[in-house]
């Protein structure tokens, strides 16, 4: 087998997490008096970060640095109370889990999202399969597309970087996949389009979680 581990990225890759970020986000614009955006438009809005989801939600004329901070601390306390609101696995991905682990490949989460949620999040939803490395968001590592991350995984794992395939759903992934030297495979069930995947360095594109099964021994 050519590939011996798989990095996964986590929102719009394993788990549906859209209607609490945006549910959370739609709070605090609320609470500002800014307009709300449809649950469909947080998939533009997601993949670097909260900071940069809050930056981008918020109308161009008010993402000055004070209020930015502002929502963004509401942003916080909202989303404790709404991060697991009709989040779920998609489907395939339960079935392509077992799998791996009877393959014997090792698996790993790498995201941007904040380690504490990332925890709980695999806690709730993921704990039934062994993750070897679990890395979300925090101060003493850079947030993806750095490559810092998943090379990070890639000592741990004891796998060279070009023997990981790298699975997510934004041009983020990609991104950093390629410059860690990984195999970049782009998720169409996610929240970002087959041309942005694609223009970001996607090496494949799979419609169903299974459909990475075909790429193990490339």
């Amino acid at each position: 087998m050519h590939y011996q581990g798989i990095i996964f990225d986590l929102d719009g890759t394993l788990v549906n997490s859209l209607e609490g970020l945006a549910r959370a986000m739609n709070n605090v614009l609320t609470r500002f008096g800014y307009p709300r955006h449809e649950t469909e438009a947080y998939r533009h809005f997601i993949g670097r970060g909260i900071k940069k989801l809050v930056l981008r939600a918020l109308p161009e004329e008010h993402r000055d640095e004070g209020t930015v901070a502002e929502c963004l601390a509401f942003m916080r306390e909202e989303y404790q109370k709404h991060w697991a609101d009709n989040m779920y696995l998609y489907e395939g991905i339960p079935g392509l889990l077992d799998e791996l682990t009877r393959l014997g490949v090792k698996l790993a989460i790498l995201t941007n999202k904040p380690d504490n949620y990332t925890e709980l999040i695999v806690q709730r939803f993921l704990s039934d399969w062994n993750f070897a490395e679990v890395i979300g968001a925090r101060e003493d590592l850079p947030k993806k597309p750095d490559p810092t991350g998943a090379n990070l995984i890639a000592r741990k794992l004891n796998i060279p970087p070009k023997n990981l395939l790298y699975l997510g759903d934004t041009a983020v992934d990609m991104e950093t996949a390629n410059k860690a030297g990984m195999f970049a495979v782009g998720a169409l069930w996610g929240f970002r389009s087959a041309g942005e995947l694609k223009s970001a360095g996607a090496k494949a594109l799979i419609k169903h979680p299974l459909d990475i099964l075909d790429l193990l021994d490339r």
